[in-house]
């Protein structure tokens, strides 16, 4: 994983709508107000804000924590030890 996306496609569950959004890059956003039809959207159980429910992407935080977990994966040798 390269570079942290900074916009997501978020598409409104409800009546389709979608919207290219800026996302937060320090924050999850809980809610989101569906430019469509005016519903406010929240995440759903499991994920942390409405990017990562409804969005292409999923937000910079997540986007973070996944690059520290690869980076250490390739770092960290596993139970068998080094490769050779």
């Amino acid at each position: 994983m390269s570079e942290i996306v900074a916009e997501s496609e978020i598409t409104c569950p409800d009546c389709g709508h979608r919207e290219v959004e800026t996302m937060p890059r320090d924050a999850c956003q809980f809610f989101y107000d569906c430019k469509g039809c005016g519903k406010v959207l929240r995440a759903l159980p499991g994920d942390c804000c409405v990017f990562c429910s409804y969005g292409t992407a999923a937000c910079p935080p997540i986007q973070a924590r996944a690059r520290e977990n690869t980076n250490a994966k390739k770092i960290m040798p596993g139970p068998e030890g080094p490769a050779s």
